[in-house]
């Protein structure tokens, strides 16, 4: 896209004046060329990071389009929907919608769970131009017909990637069936599983596909390695490996919520401090997770790719991919909770010969090669206790970036 101004884009004058009051001269390339296709009324499916402006790309034409509307909002009903995947987000686009629509006559209900139901229902007695929420809350509030999406004319599903690891697709069905058919969509994903692809298909309408290249890259202070053996050699392995303290601070990540719970109990049993994380665990489960591991009172955590963009903890040491992701974007993703505020970090990852395919994309779109190293030890016959010390050289292989230190040989 070229350069462009925000003018340029067909916006209304109070949204330009509260831009400005912002501070916010030049659109970002997710908005450039998704608020023109909005305004102009058409679906769009956005594929972009956090950070990347996409909040007002879509909050912009929605407050263009209902400033323009004489209608308003009956008791109890939603002209606009934005769905986030956790209250932090949701909390986070509220601040964005309420700074561009300061100028304008809108009301605006954010419906959450972990706050006071009672004041979100009389927010909500006196209408709401937009309604920012996550799934949960938004179908408690539908159930009881305190929230009613019969006149919603706009509609946002923000991180529908994050939505479906955290288990809301059922939710997500639920609310989009009480929408009206003639609506405006939009989708936004950091990536584009089958699963977020499917969804997309079913939500949108011949939409306008806005995909802004990668900013975060592999970073060169993450040290890769890759160890080719079998799935029934996985854990022997991983046990192996933590049996150095270097290892001081480790995400194991896994393809699925069963395997999570399978690996933390498999270090549990090995005298190894650990919490597992994923879509199956309540929200309280997770945050305590999240706590013991940043705190230092869980040494591992096991995650699925719930956590690869959720998780932003200091002094990770080592990523562990115990299975490789689905898609390639997700390794990025994993690999990139170490070396975090300039540390450097290790990644490893164990490739099962069925995962070797996978491998070769990830390599293919990093542009880079990963070290292959070490022979696995044998499928693990019985569960060890306590994890076996690794030898001097295997110690060389995975930590001598964690060390300061480059191996003589």
């Amino acid at each position: 896209m070229t350069n462009t101004t925000f003018p340029a884009l067909g916006l209304a004058e109070p949204l330009l004046r509260a831009l400005e009051t912002r501070k916010f001269t030049i659109p970002t390339p997710i908005q450039a060329d998704t608020i023109p296709a909005l305004i102009a009324g058409k679906d769009v499916l956005g594929i972009a990071q956090t950070g990347s402006g996409k909040t007002a790309a879509f909050t912009l034409p929605i407050l263009q389009h209902l400033a323009a509307q004489s209608f308003r909002a009956a008791p109890f009903v939603a002209r606009a929907l934005i769905l986030a995947p956790t209250r932090e987000l949701a909390l986070q686009i509220d601040e964005t919608v309420r700074a561009l629509s300061i100028n304008l006559r809108l009301r605006t209900v954010v419906i959450i769970g972990g706050a006071s139901r009672f004041k979100q229902v009389e927010a909500m007695r006196r209408g709401a131009d937009i309604v920012i929420g996550t799934p949960g809350r938004v179908c408690d509030l539908m159930q009881t017909r305190e929230l009613q999406l019969g006149a919603v004319s706009h509609f946002v599903l923000d991180e529908a990637d994050r939505m479906l690891d955290l288990g809301f697709i059922k939710d997500i069905r639920r609310i989009v069936a009480a929408l009206p058919s003639k609506r405006q969509s939009c989708l936004f994903s950091a990536t584009m599983p089958h699963e977020v692809a499917s969804l997309a298909n079913s939500l949108l309408r011949e939409p306008i596909r806005v995909e802004i290249a990668r900013a975060e890259e592999t970073t060169p202070k993450i040290d890769q390695f890759v160890h080719h053996l079998s799935q029934s050699g996985k854990q022997s392995l991983l046990l192996t490996m933590l049996g150095d303290p270097v290892l001081s601070r480790v995400i194991v990540f896994t393809r699925t919520k069963h395997g999570a719970n399978k690996v933390a109990g498999v270090l549990e049993n090995a005298g190894i401090q650990v919490n597992a994380i994923h879509g199956n665990k309540s929200q309280p489960q997770r945050e305590k997770a999240l706590r013991d591991f940043r705190t230092g009172r869980a040494r591992v955590l096991v995650a699925t790719d719930i956590a690869a963009r959720g998780i932003d903890v200091t002094g990770i040491s080592h990523v562990i991919n115990f299975d490789l992701p689905a898609e390639p974007e997700s390794y990025v993703h994993r690999i990139g909770r170490t070396a975090r505020a300039g540390a450097a970090g290790v990644a490893i990852s164990f490739c099962d010969p069925s995962e070797r395919v996978i491998l070769r994309q990830i390599e293919r779109q990093m542009n880079q090669t990963i070290a292959v190293v070490g022979d696995a030890p044998p499928p693990m016959t019985s569960q060890p206790k306590r994890p076996a010390a690794p030898g001097q050289a295997q110690r060389r292989r995975y930590n001598d970036r964690s060390r300061g230190m480059r191996s003589a040989a």
